[in-house]
């Protein structure tokens, strides 16, 4: 896992371009104020185009699974997020 630069409240204001476009190219910051880490900026997800192909290769490297563990574990997530425990 690699560290995010920190970035003060005031870069962030003094270099608001040179921090979006590097947000933009994929770079992310944790924002600090007073010495506090206060938030991250993170770039947007974005979709991507997935060739059959490359899913089908994906899918032989992927671990084996069974249908009942896969339900069990679709369950789980929705119990999760119906008492309202929605985290990261």
């Amino acid at each position: 896992m690699s560290v995010q630069p920190e970035i003060t409240q005031r870069d962030l204001r003094s270099r608001p371009e040179e921090i979006m476009d590097a947000v933009q190219a994929g770079q992310s910051f944790t924002v600090t104020r007073d010495g506090h880490r206060i938030g991250e900026l993170l770039p947007s997800r974005r979709r991507r185009f997935v060739s059959r192909a490359e899913f089908s290769a994906m899918s032989h490297s992927a671990p084996d699974i069974s249908p009942d563990a896969f339900r069990a574990g679709q369950e789980a997530t929705a119990e999760h997020w119906a008492d309202g425990s929605r985290g990261r």
